[in-house]
């Protein structure tokens, strides 16, 4: 997403999530962490329906991989199984998981780049 700058960086998921929209994202994700040490993430969450089985599986990958080096997480949706499914991602994550209502783009972006390298 174009607001996204430094460690910061925004995707937006829309339908079903694939194993090649993981493998997709990785680079940005290991060139991400191999730059800046930890990396700072929005997910805008737009007519998003899940996971495909696969997907599923790498979301768990991903988490277990990248995890140490992801800082801070902004959650923009508008349905409550996904600000429930961000309560859940604050189990998992040392850093900082915050859900937004998708009228708070604008603050989730705030949030997401507060204290981030440039």
């Amino acid at each position: 997403m174009k607001e996204s700058s430094g460690n910061v960086i925004g995707f937006r998921m829309t339908g079903k999530l694939t194993d090649a929209d993981y493998k997709a994202v990785a680079p940005e994700f290991e060139d991400g962490i191999k730059k800046f040490g930890k990396i700072r993430l929005l997910w805008l969450l737009q007519d998003f329906k899940g996971w495909e089985a696969k997907a599923a599986w790498d979301d768990y990958e991903y988490w277990r991989k990248y995890g140490k080096g992801i800082e801070r997480i902004a959650i923009v949706g508008n349905k409550r199984w996904e600000e429930w499914m961000t309560k859940l991602a604050k189990l998992f994550m040392k850093g900082g998981v915050k859900y937004f209502d998708d009228s708070q783009l604008e603050d989730a972006w705030t949030w997401v780049h507060e204290g981030a390298s440039k």
